[in-house]
């Protein structure tokens, strides 16, 4: 006869199981820790007959495991109680005023400034305040780009970005929403009382020593404000090319085109794709006290150490055209140029370029090849073009295996067939993926790096420009001259090791 499911309500949690046996654990396996005397831990289970997670919980704990059957609603409910009771968030919340753990998210009619001095008020109490720092210090510990406070029906949801891909995070009730909110605006000195319209503004804090840079943006949605801070930290920015992923070839190519007094060279690629970044490092590069370095940008993530550098403000009409030609009266030797966003702002970079200035800036195009026919496309006189550019750089972000659970497999006959027809002259390696980790959150993965694809600016090339090809000859051309596609690049990151096919696929697109 089997025996009676558990009641788990008459069972004690004891703080330390927290540690020991993680959230996610708990809630894969549906197992909950029950008691523990002496050497013995009763464990209430799903399933009290797999070994293979009995075996995993007496490893994690040292103990001897007794699995006692429970019904999965009832565990879960458990797991849930137990962590919102010993959790630093539970805790803080449980610090928290019994009026204020349940204030609305909608301001009452007819009472907004009552409700907005309340909310004030709430936002600025010490459990709200320890609430969002415990936010971003876990954030800032799981190496995240961005958090993200996304409102929903019944739910407020907290992410991080980490290596480009979104995790789910230990997340506030949906009441506090409000709180938290306003908590974050205030700090980054935006209205709290405006939830109709985007708001932006920065935050500075000093954490661990260091100080960190945030950049925040509110927007009102169906069920409140979505809040977004980007995290800028000056600790993790890498201003040097090698850091960055770049092969030696490339990087010798790129390193010699920006060594050129005048001419334009474009970065391009997706928003979050690491442009920015290798420009800075460009920059780095060449900067010297003989050089005069100018940069207008939105926003200026990072500042830089003797370089002059602008914020675009186009409401009083500072906008990256009418910067630049304020920023080529002040006799600039080098000149960054956050985007190109219209034919006005590339005539003016191109002209720049024309009459004796470095110039840097970015496009949203899928390759480079696709740089120089958007341009041509925006009605940029071919023979400008041809006489200004140098290069064009295009690049996206791969994670990568993480070191401490990497391991050999084989891949499947498909992509075998693939790697070889296009890196012709490589034998076959030993592919690698991540099997999952404490380190790397069960991810796989653990940091990223760039993927490149150079397109120089050739005799040939320019003489193709002045012909406004389709941008399949341009591309192709540029094949027959060398360039490295972004899949090969790809291809070839996976062949050392470094990271995965499903990464490389993920992030190129290929005919």
């Amino acid at each position: 006869m089997a025996d009676a499911l558990l009641q788990l309500n008459d069972y004690p949690a004891e703080p330390y199981f927290c540690d020991s046996l993680p959230l996610k654990f708990l809630k894969e396996q549906q197992v909950f820790p029950l008691t523990l005397d002496e050497n013995q831990l009763s464990v209430a289970m799903a399933d009290p007959t797999n070994m293979t997670t009995i075996d995993a919980i007496q490893l994690a704990t040292g103990y001897e495991v007794t699995g006692r059957p429970s019904s999965p609603e009832d565990i879960l409910k458990a797991i849930t109680q137990l962590y919102d009771k010993h959790s630093a968030m539970g805790a803080i919340i449980g610090d928290m005023q019994p009026e204020n753990q349940e204030l609305t998210q909608v301001l009452t009619d007819g009472h907004e400034e009552d409700d907005i001095k309340h909310l004030q008020d709430v936002a600025s109490e010490a459990p709200v305040i320890r609430l969002v720092n415990l936010i971003i210090t876990r954030a800032l510990d799981a190496r995240a780009s961005d958090i993200h406070f996304e409102p929903f029906e019944g739910e407020f949801q907290v992410r991080y970005r980490i290596d480009g891909v979104l995790h789910n995070a230990e997340s506030p009730p949906a009441h506090l929403q409000a709180a938290i909110t306003s908590r974050i605006k205030i700090m980054a000195k935006l209205n709290i009382a405006e939830r109709r319209l985007p708001q932006d503004g920065r935050i500075k804090l000093k954490i661990g020593g260091k100080h960190i840079d945030f950049r925040v943006s509110s927007l009102p949605t169906m069920y409140g404000e979505s809040v977004v801070m980007r995290i800028l930290d000056r600790g993790n920015l890498a201003l040097d090319l090698i850091s960055l992923g770049f092969p030696n070839d490339i990087r010798l190519k790129l390193e010699k085109m920006i060594a050129r007094p005048y001419g334009m060279i474009l970065v391009t690629g997706p928003t979050g794709s690491g442009k920015t970044t290798t420009l800075y490092a460009t920059l780095a590069k060449i900067n010297s006290p003989e050089k005069k370095i100018i940069t207008i940008e939105d926003p200026i993530e990072y500042q830089l150490r003797g370089v002059n550098q602008i914020q675009t403000k186009p409401e009083i009409g500072l906008s990256f055209a009418n910067g630049l030609r304020s920023i080529v009266r002040q006799d600039p030797d080098i000149v960054m140029v956050g985007e190109i966003r219209d034919r006005e702002t590339a005539e003016i970079a191109i002209q720049s370029a024309l009459t004796g200035h470095l110039v840097f800036s970015t496009l949203h195009t899928n390759d480079a090849p696709g740089a120089i026919t958007r341009l041509l496309e925006m009605g940029i006189e071919d023979y400008l073009l041809a006489s200004s550019i140098i290069g064009v750089l295009a690049q996206r972000l791969v994670r990568l295996i993480c070191n401490e659970c990497k391991v050999p497999f084989e891949p499947d006959p498909g992509f075998l067939k693939e790697y070889h027809a296009v890196v012709k002259h490589l034998s076959t390696p030993t592919f690698h993926r991540g099997k999952g980790c404490r380190r790397c959150s069960d991810t796989g993965y653990y940091g990223r790096s760039g993927i490149y694809e150079l397109l120089p600016c050739t005799d040939d090339i320019r003489k193709l420009i002045i012909q406004r090809p389709e941008a399949k000859v341009l591309r192709d051309t540029a094949l027959e001259q060398g360039m490295r596609t972004l899949r090969e690049d790809g291809w070839r990151k996976i062949a050392d090791g470094l990271t995965t096919i499903d990464e490389v696929r993920r992030v190129t697109q290929e005919d």
